[in-house]
């Protein structure tokens, strides 16, 4: 193993390891500022009370997901210092427009919203956690746009002096084609995670403990989820014909398509030889892959070996294949997880419905999974999107080889792998541990005492 393999995995492991947390976050804060709305709008003491419970919830992910990102910043110095050579004068940019503007003012509001209680006015108080909520929204868009950059590169030119890609159009980069449908798609996952979790938890008191203070909860976060589910395949049907266009081996790699067919089926399941080169054994959907990636029912689908004998004429020789395995069924765990997660929300609404009592054992069960599913979906999402571009680091302009750091050894990769990962593992064991106590603690003695005097009136 190579310094590049071991680069790739830290990156990789970190990377995933830190969107965790990023979903429930962005979801999250919008659930909790939507919650002290209602309290503020109705007067109904239950909503403030939920509003403490999840917004602690919140600030424990938060707080760790700050942590986990710093991390992500090191690595381009670290393992990565051809790619940011190369990238610099393009990518910085996003980059630092999020640290400088959309973190600081998420961090900033959210400071004032946690020491504002009892010392701010009520509607002022209500608008830091709205602005909090506005910015971790920003954070994700500049971060998208910087993304989005690698997988279809524009407003750029690459200097022939000094071999570096040099900004030319940031409001193409802001505006790229890919950015716009990998955003809302991004968010409408987090929504599904952050709905997810207040539906779980709301569920565990409803179903374990009769606690009717959690009903507004279950009701408002398995909404929440439904929605988020039927976002995310709108979007992800928009974001399927984009990928087509820019980055036709992703697609193909998606479905393992090694030859091109118009029209094109999708497979729910295939099994092939070991070495992914020929079909056994496959279920199919007629049109189904034709209308993902083009809009219609007999388009056009370009299959992997056509695809790699173009870049190899046009890049150079080479393998430009993705992993195939990993693609295809990324693609679907992804998919499934997700239609999942709205099934299991649905089922718990219903349950709910005229004010009944659920006391199903097995949805007792689901609630310690519920949470899970979107998550691991956003997670699959993520390893497709970025796996799916492989061999490509910035695609059609450097390949990943041609971006790891020259200078570090192999060992020196792994002990820094090795240190992250050990440390990520404590984090996680604690992170876990404080959410699975403030979730089952419920809603404490000290938060009913909060209702009574919680800001100033405006």
């Amino acid at each position: 193993m190579d310094a590049l393999d071991v680069a790739r995995w830290q990156f990789g492991v970190t990377t995933v390891y830190h969107f965790l947390f990023v979903p429930l976050t962005i979801g999250l804060s919008v659930l909790v500022a939507v919650l002290q709305s209602v309290w503020l709008r109705t007067g109904d003491e239950r909503y403030l009370r939920l509003t403490k419970f999840y917004g602690k919830l919140f600030l424990v992910n938060f707080a760790m997901g700050v942590v986990t990102g710093i991390v992500q910043e090191f690595q381009f110095g670290m393992n990565w210092s051809d790619y940011s050579r190369f990238v610099g004068d393009v990518f910085g940019v996003p980059l630092a427009i999020e640290a400088l503007f959309a973190f600081f003012l998420e961090s900033t509001f959210l400071g004032l919203w946690i020491f504002g209680w009892e010392r701010l006015p009520k509607r002022v108080h209500l608008a830091c956690i709205w602005i909090a909520a506005a910015g971790s929204t920003a954070s994700a868009y500049f971060i998208l746009a910087a993304n989005s950059w690698m997988q279809n590169p524009v407003g750029y030119t690459v200097d022939a002096q000094t071999g570096r890609a040099r900004l030319t159009d940031f409001g193409a980069v802001l505006t790229n084609k890919v950015t716009l449908v990998t955003f809302p798609h991004t968010i409408a996952g987090c929504f599904l995670v952050a709905g997810a979790l207040m539906t779980a938890v709301a569920l565990w008191h409803l179903v374990k403990h009769g606690t009717e203070e959690f009903r507004p909860a279950l009701r408002l976060g398995a909404w929440v989820t439904l929605a988020a589910a039927a976002a995310v395949a709108v979007t992800g049907d928009t974001q399927g014909k984009i990928m087509t266009e820019v980055q036709p081996m992703k697609m193909a790699a998606a479905e393992a398509l090694y030859s091109t067919e118009q029209p094109a089926a999708f497979s729910v399941l295939t099994v092939g030889t070991l070495d992914g080169g020929r079909e056994v054994f496959a279920i199919k959907i007629p049109y189904l892959l034709s209308w993902l990636g083009t809009g219609d029912t007999h388009g056009r689908v370009e299959g992997i070996d056509d695809l790699q004998a173009q870049y190899a004429a046009q890049y150079g020789p080479g393998s430009y294949n993705p992993v195939i395995p990993v693609t295809y069924w990324s693609f679907r765990l992804m998919i499934g997880l997700g239609m999942l997660a709205a099934f299991v929300a649905l089922v718990a609404l219903w349950a709910q419905r005229r004010g009944r009592v659920p006391r199903s054992r097995w949805l007792a069960r689901a609630c310690l999974v519920l949470p899970l599913l979107p998550l691991a979906a956003n997670i699959f999402g993520w390893i497709f999107t970025e796996m799916g571009r492989q061999p490509w680091l910035v695609f059609g302009e450097m390949l990943t080889r041609d971006g790891v750091s020259r200078g570090v050894s192999p060992a020196e990769v792994l002990t820094s792998f090795t240190a992250f990962t050990l440390v990520y593992a404590a984090l996680a064991f604690i992170e876990v541990k404080l959410l699975v106590r403030y979730a089952a603690a419920g809603l404490t003695a000290s938060e009913a005492a909060a209702t009574a005097s919680p800001a100033k009136e405006a």
